[in-house]
């Protein structure tokens, strides 16, 4: 069994930060300084970055552009991973505007950190089995995967497709021992895409996602592994105002639509 590295955003995102915020420091006469900390904090108004869950990756990515459309000059920064990871970010100081996490329970590490408003739920989405193209493995049901010979990646079970899994697994009453643990939805799917597995549990907005390069497999008791999409402003936003615009351009219907065309349910 493999495990993968919590990502290395970990550290990256929060000293790259940092740096960046180093390097505008400087001495200089007091009306220089002043002007260079006003076109400083207009800028950094202008820039919103947003930590969202992996599975949202296309979805947020367009909402981004349209966000970005309608107000000129604004910069949308993503930083896609498992929700587990994100929570652990911004607790750890990671600076950012907006949380888009793929289940409750990682919001609420936010949420009981006092670092994040109210979240409102988005989006649901749930669980299909993926299967490289031509299906070597002859995959059609939840049961095939308990077999020894059928190579199979879940994702690991602190991250939000990992509980679904367990949930639904254990909705049939069925074990399985995967050849591979990983940190996110999107990494567990590649693990098929490249042929390195005969299937994984992911969620159906990535199998729609990933276009020909796998196919899903339904199954019913993806119905009791529900996961709910909670987003919210955080506390300590940088950009405050553009985090609660981009939160209703989320909610709206524009939104709505975006998500529900690729794949996900209304709540």
């Amino acid at each position: 069994m493999v495990f993968r590295r919590i990502s290395r955003w970990a550290v990256a995102l929060p000293v790259a930060l940092a740096l960046a915020g180093l390097s505008g420091c400087g001495s200089g006469d007091p009306a220089t300084s002043s002007a260079s900390a006003t076109a400083s904090s207009s800028a950094a108004a202008k820039e919103l970055t947003v930590f969202a869950a992996a599975s949202l990756t296309e979805t947020f990515t367009e909402l981004g552009k349209t966000f970005e459309s309608s107000h000129p000059g604004t910069t949308v920064r993503f930083n896609f991973g498992s929700s587990a990871t994100l929570a652990q970010q911004i607790t750890q100081g990671a600076p950012a505007d907006v949380f888009a996490a793929a289940s409750p329970a990682t919001m609420k590490t936010v949420t009981d950190a006092s670092l994040a408003a109210a979240p409102a739920t988005f989006v649901r989405n749930k669980l299909q089995i993926a299967v490289p193209k031509d299906n070597p493995a002859k995959v059609d049901e939840l049961k095939d995967l308990t077999d020894g010979k059928v190579k199979v990646a879940l994702c690991a079970e602190q991250v939000p497709c990992g509980a679904a899994a367990v949930k639904a697994l254990d909705a049939a009453g069925l074990k399985v021992t995967p050849v591979t643990l990983e940190q996110d939805v999107k990494a567990t799917l590649t693990k098929v895409e490249l042929g390195e597995v005969d299937a994984a549990l992911v969620y159906k907005t990535d199998v729609i996602a990933s276009g020909d390069k796998v196919q899903g497999i339904a199954f019913p008791e993806a119905d009791q592994a529900i996961n709910d999409y909670p987003i919210a402003t955080l506390a300590k936003a940088p950009a405050g105002d553009l985090a609660k615009q981009f939160v209703d351009l989320v909610l709206s219907q524009q939104g709505k639509d975006v998500l529900t065309e690729a794949g996900f349910e209304t709540p």
